[in-house]
Protein backbone atom coordinates (compact mmCIF):
# COMPACT_ATOMS: atom_id res chain seq x y z
CA UNK A 1 0.00 0.00 0.00
CA UNK A 2 1.00 3.42 -1.06
CA UNK A 3 0.83 6.78 1.06
CA UNK A 4 0.52 9.87 -1.04
CA UNK A 5 0.01 12.56 1.84
CA UNK A 6 1.41 12.58 5.20
CA UNK A 7 3.68 14.80 7.95
CA UNK A 8 6.12 12.28 8.63
CA UNK A 9 9.51 14.57 8.14
CA UNK A 10 10.65 15.80 11.53
CA UNK A 11 10.23 19.08 12.75
CA UNK A 12 9.24 21.23 9.89
CA UNK A 13 5.49 21.50 10.18
CA UNK A 14 2.66 20.34 12.73
CA UNK A 15 3.82 16.70 11.80
CA UNK A 16 6.52 15.01 13.33
CA UNK A 17 8.68 17.05 15.97
CA UNK A 18 11.76 14.85 16.37
CA UNK A 19 13.42 12.00 14.77
CA UNK A 20 11.85 9.43 17.77
CA UNK A 21 8.39 10.77 16.23
CA UNK A 22 8.80 10.04 12.80
CA UNK A 23 10.04 6.59 13.27
CA UNK A 24 7.38 5.83 15.21
CA UNK A 25 4.93 7.41 12.10
CA UNK A 26 6.89 4.74 10.47
CA UNK A 27 6.82 2.03 12.57
CA UNK A 28 2.69 2.39 12.46
CA UNK A 29 2.76 2.56 8.70
CA UNK A 30 4.52 -0.87 8.07
CA UNK A 31 1.90 -2.12 10.29
CA UNK A 32 -1.06 -0.88 8.04
CA UNK A 33 0.90 -2.23 5.64
CA UNK A 34 2.40 0.82 3.86
CA UNK A 35 5.72 0.27 2.08
CA UNK A 36 6.18 3.76 0.35
CA UNK A 37 4.91 6.98 1.60
CA UNK A 38 4.92 10.68 0.88
CA UNK A 39 6.44 13.37 2.65
CA UNK A 40 4.02 16.33 2.24
CA UNK A 41 5.15 19.19 4.56
CA UNK A 42 3.13 22.30 4.26
CA UNK A 43 4.38 24.96 2.01
CA UNK A 44 2.75 28.44 2.19
CA UNK A 45 0.49 27.48 5.20
CA UNK A 46 0.41 29.78 8.05
CA UNK A 47 4.04 29.80 9.34
CA UNK A 48 5.02 26.80 7.58
CA UNK A 49 7.23 27.21 4.19
CA UNK A 50 9.40 23.97 3.00
CA UNK A 51 11.17 24.46 -0.09
CA UNK A 52 11.76 21.81 -2.47
CA UNK A 53 15.23 21.50 -1.92
CA UNK A 54 15.16 21.35 1.69
CA UNK A 55 12.60 18.54 1.48
CA UNK A 56 14.55 16.36 -0.37
CA UNK A 57 17.33 16.61 1.69
CA UNK A 58 14.98 16.01 4.56
CA UNK A 59 13.53 12.83 2.73
CA UNK A 60 17.11 11.96 2.01
CA UNK A 61 18.06 12.12 6.23
CA UNK A 62 15.00 10.52 7.17
CA UNK A 63 15.55 7.24 4.69
CA UNK A 64 19.21 6.74 6.20
CA UNK A 65 17.70 7.15 9.54
CA UNK A 66 14.94 4.35 8.57
CA UNK A 67 17.42 2.26 7.25
CA UNK A 68 19.43 2.49 10.01
CA UNK A 69 16.56 1.26 12.54
CA UNK A 70 15.92 -1.96 9.89
CA UNK A 71 12.26 -0.41 9.09
CA UNK A 72 11.22 -1.41 5.33
CA UNK A 73 9.46 2.24 4.73
CA UNK A 74 10.43 4.15 1.46
CA UNK A 75 10.02 7.89 2.11
CA UNK A 76 9.21 10.26 -1.00
CA UNK A 77 9.24 13.90 -1.43
CA UNK A 78 6.43 15.54 -1.85
CA UNK A 79 4.71 18.76 -0.71
CA UNK A 80 1.18 20.43 0.33
CA UNK A 81 0.85 23.80 -0.94
CA UNK A 82 -1.82 26.28 0.11
CA UNK A 83 -3.30 27.57 -3.22
CA UNK A 84 -1.81 30.96 -4.04
CA UNK A 85 -1.72 32.89 -7.13
CA UNK A 86 2.24 32.20 -8.01
CA UNK A 87 2.11 28.90 -7.49
CA UNK A 88 3.65 28.54 -11.24
CA UNK A 89 6.41 31.12 -10.96
CA UNK A 90 7.46 30.14 -8.16
CA UNK A 91 7.77 25.92 -9.55
CA UNK A 92 9.50 27.92 -12.35
CA UNK A 93 12.12 28.95 -9.82
CA UNK A 94 12.44 25.62 -8.31
CA UNK A 95 10.57 26.13 -4.87
CA UNK A 96 7.64 23.76 -5.70
CA UNK A 97 7.86 20.53 -5.34
CA UNK A 98 5.48 17.73 -7.06
CA UNK A 99 4.45 14.29 -5.95
CA UNK A 100 7.78 12.31 -6.17
CA UNK A 101 8.52 14.59 -8.58
CA UNK A 102 6.07 14.28 -11.20
CA UNK A 103 3.42 15.94 -12.75
CA UNK A 104 0.79 16.03 -10.48
CA UNK A 105 0.88 18.66 -7.20
CA UNK A 106 -1.00 18.58 -3.87
CA UNK A 107 -2.74 21.40 -3.53
CA UNK A 108 -4.72 22.85 -0.32
CA UNK A 109 -7.49 25.23 -0.04
CA UNK A 110 -8.09 27.19 3.02
CA UNK A 111 -10.70 25.47 5.22
CA UNK A 112 -13.76 27.63 4.36
CA UNK A 113 -13.67 28.33 1.14
CA UNK A 114 -12.14 28.44 -2.51
CA UNK A 115 -10.32 31.10 -3.98
CA UNK A 116 -12.07 32.41 -6.59
CA UNK A 117 -8.93 32.26 -9.13
CA UNK A 118 -8.84 28.78 -8.62
CA UNK A 119 -10.50 27.28 -11.74
CA UNK A 120 -7.83 29.94 -13.47
CA UNK A 121 -5.05 29.04 -11.56
CA UNK A 122 -5.43 25.40 -12.33
CA UNK A 123 -6.27 25.71 -16.08
CA UNK A 124 -2.87 28.12 -16.39
CA UNK A 125 -1.17 24.59 -14.27
CA UNK A 126 -3.14 22.18 -16.92
CA UNK A 127 -1.37 24.15 -19.93
CA UNK A 128 2.27 23.82 -18.03
CA UNK A 129 2.06 20.42 -17.80
CA UNK A 130 1.00 19.79 -13.81
CA UNK A 131 -2.14 18.24 -12.68
CA UNK A 132 -3.42 19.86 -9.58
CA UNK A 133 -4.85 17.09 -6.79
CA UNK A 134 -7.11 18.89 -4.61
CA UNK A 135 -6.76 17.45 -0.45
CA UNK A 136 -9.04 16.84 1.65
CA UNK A 137 -11.58 18.70 -0.28
CA UNK A 138 -13.96 16.62 2.19
CA UNK A 139 -13.10 19.23 4.99
CA UNK A 140 -13.78 22.41 2.82
CA UNK A 141 -16.87 24.52 3.87
CA UNK A 142 -16.99 25.84 0.77
CA UNK A 143 -16.81 22.15 -0.86
CA UNK A 144 -19.26 20.96 1.50
CA UNK A 145 -21.93 23.04 1.30
CA UNK A 146 -21.84 23.67 -2.72
CA UNK A 147 -20.89 20.07 -3.89
CA UNK A 148 -21.07 21.51 -7.80
CA UNK A 149 -18.26 23.50 -7.28
CA UNK A 150 -16.10 20.01 -6.85
CA UNK A 151 -17.92 18.57 -9.88
CA UNK A 152 -16.61 21.68 -11.92
CA UNK A 153 -13.10 21.50 -10.56
CA UNK A 154 -12.92 17.73 -11.36
CA UNK A 155 -14.98 17.92 -14.70
CA UNK A 156 -12.12 20.71 -15.82
CA UNK A 157 -9.66 18.34 -15.54
CA UNK A 158 -8.33 18.32 -11.44
CA UNK A 159 -7.96 15.69 -9.17
CA UNK A 160 -8.70 14.97 -5.57
CA UNK A 161 -7.86 13.09 -2.07
CA UNK A 162 -9.70 12.25 0.29
CA UNK A 163 -8.63 11.56 3.94
CA UNK A 164 -8.86 8.11 5.54
CA UNK A 165 -9.63 9.71 8.95
CA UNK A 166 -12.76 11.25 7.11
CA UNK A 167 -14.03 8.38 5.55
CA UNK A 168 -14.28 6.17 9.03
CA UNK A 169 -16.42 9.09 10.81
CA UNK A 170 -13.14 10.57 12.42
CA UNK A 171 -14.19 14.08 11.58
CA UNK A 172 -17.81 13.42 11.77
CA UNK A 173 -20.72 11.35 10.51
CA UNK A 174 -21.38 14.55 7.92
CA UNK A 175 -17.84 14.40 6.62
CA UNK A 176 -17.90 10.48 6.09
CA UNK A 177 -20.97 10.66 4.43
CA UNK A 178 -19.71 13.47 2.11
CA UNK A 179 -16.60 11.53 1.46
CA UNK A 180 -18.61 8.31 0.80
CA UNK A 181 -20.92 10.75 -1.76
CA UNK A 182 -17.52 12.36 -3.75
CA UNK A 183 -15.99 8.63 -3.90
CA UNK A 184 -19.59 7.63 -5.30
CA UNK A 185 -20.12 10.77 -7.95
CA UNK A 186 -16.28 9.90 -9.00
CA UNK A 187 -14.92 13.17 -7.80
CA UNK A 188 -11.98 11.83 -5.86
CA UNK A 189 -9.42 9.53 -6.84
CA UNK A 190 -6.96 8.75 -4.27
CA UNK A 191 -7.25 7.90 0.02
CA UNK A 192 -4.66 9.16 1.90
CA UNK A 193 -3.92 9.35 5.38
CA UNK A 194 -2.95 12.87 5.87
CA UNK A 195 -0.95 11.53 8.77
CA UNK A 196 0.30 13.75 11.58
CA UNK A 197 1.09 11.90 14.40
CA UNK A 198 0.47 8.47 16.29
CA UNK A 199 -1.94 9.63 18.78
CA UNK A 200 -4.13 12.19 17.40
CA UNK A 201 -3.86 12.10 13.56
CA UNK A 202 -2.71 8.68 12.95
CA UNK A 203 -3.43 6.59 9.39
CA UNK A 204 -6.63 5.08 9.33
CA UNK A 205 -5.61 3.82 5.74
CA UNK A 206 -6.08 -0.24 6.29
CA UNK A 207 -9.76 0.71 8.11
CA UNK A 208 -10.68 3.28 5.28
CA UNK A 209 -10.18 0.95 2.40
CA UNK A 210 -11.88 -1.84 4.16
CA UNK A 211 -14.28 0.17 4.24
CA UNK A 212 -14.51 0.94 0.86
CA UNK A 213 -14.35 -2.44 0.23
CA UNK A 214 -17.35 -3.57 1.91
CA UNK A 215 -19.44 -0.66 1.18
CA UNK A 216 -18.44 1.06 -2.09
CA UNK A 217 -17.25 -2.26 -4.02
CA UNK A 218 -14.18 -4.39 -4.77
CA UNK A 219 -14.02 -2.24 -8.34
CA UNK A 220 -13.45 0.93 -6.36
CA UNK A 221 -11.26 -0.22 -3.69
CA UNK A 222 -8.87 -1.96 -6.42
CA UNK A 223 -8.76 1.62 -8.64
CA UNK A 224 -8.05 3.51 -5.66
CA UNK A 225 -5.47 1.50 -4.44
CA UNK A 226 -4.24 1.45 -7.89
CA UNK A 227 -4.29 5.31 -8.44
CA UNK A 228 -1.70 5.64 -5.31
CA UNK A 229 1.13 3.64 -7.24
CA UNK A 230 0.04 5.23 -10.56
CA UNK A 231 0.73 8.81 -9.32
CA UNK A 232 4.14 8.41 -7.86
CA UNK A 233 5.41 6.56 -11.16
CA UNK A 234 3.88 9.78 -13.26
CA UNK A 235 1.31 7.34 -14.75
CA UNK A 236 -2.22 8.55 -15.92
CA UNK A 237 -4.83 8.05 -13.13
CA UNK A 238 -7.98 5.86 -13.35
CA UNK A 239 -10.56 8.37 -13.69
CA UNK A 240 -14.31 7.81 -14.31
CA UNK A 241 -17.09 10.33 -15.61
CA UNK A 242 -17.52 12.81 -12.60
CA UNK A 243 -21.51 13.97 -11.82
CA UNK A 244 -22.43 16.33 -9.02
CA UNK A 245 -23.09 14.35 -6.09
CA UNK A 246 -26.98 13.93 -4.19
CA UNK A 247 -26.65 15.16 -0.94
CA UNK A 248 -28.50 13.01 1.68
CA UNK A 249 -29.23 15.75 3.37
CA UNK A 250 -29.82 19.25 2.60
CA UNK A 251 -28.19 21.25 5.42
CA UNK A 252 -24.90 20.98 6.97
CA UNK A 253 -23.95 21.84 10.48
CA UNK A 254 -20.92 22.72 12.29
CA UNK A 255 -18.82 20.02 10.85
CA UNK A 256 -15.99 21.20 12.26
Amino acid sequence: MIDIHSHILPNVDDGAQTEQESIALAKAAIKEGITKIVATPHHKNRTYDNYKSEIKYQVSVLNDLLSANQLSLTVLPGQEVRTFGEILEDYENGEILTVNETKYILVEFPSDSVPQYATQLFYDMQLSGLVPVIVHPERNRELLQNPETMYELILNGALSQVTAASLIGKFGKQIAQYSEELIDANLTHFIASDAHNTTTRPFHLREAYEQIRKKLGVETYFQLLENSELIIDNMNVNRMEPIIPKRKRKKLFGFF
